[in-house]
């Protein structure tokens, strides 16, 4: 079984999503990416998070986007 992407403990960073096993939060990806940054200056900002997580993480949100869309 693989490990999650993304965990919450009440410990780390009081709950706040965060790539498993750092203490990086998840929303840190999102406003990178809404700022303009790249996905390439993300991680090279925060090395403790794989790109393979990365867009793990951006997956798994479209994942769940996609399954509350409604059709038009």
């Amino acid at each position: 079984m693989e490990k999650p992407i993304i965990q919450k403990n009440p410990k780390i960073q009081g709950g706040a999503p965060v790539f498993t096993g750092t203490r990086v939060p998840v929303k840190n990806l999102f406003d990178y990416l809404e700022a303009g940054e790249t996905l390439e200056q993300f991680v090279l900002d925060f090395p403790a998070v794989e790109r393979v997580k990365a867009i793990a993480a951006l997956e798994i949100a479209r994942a769940a986007l996609d399954a509350n869309a409604h059709p038009a």
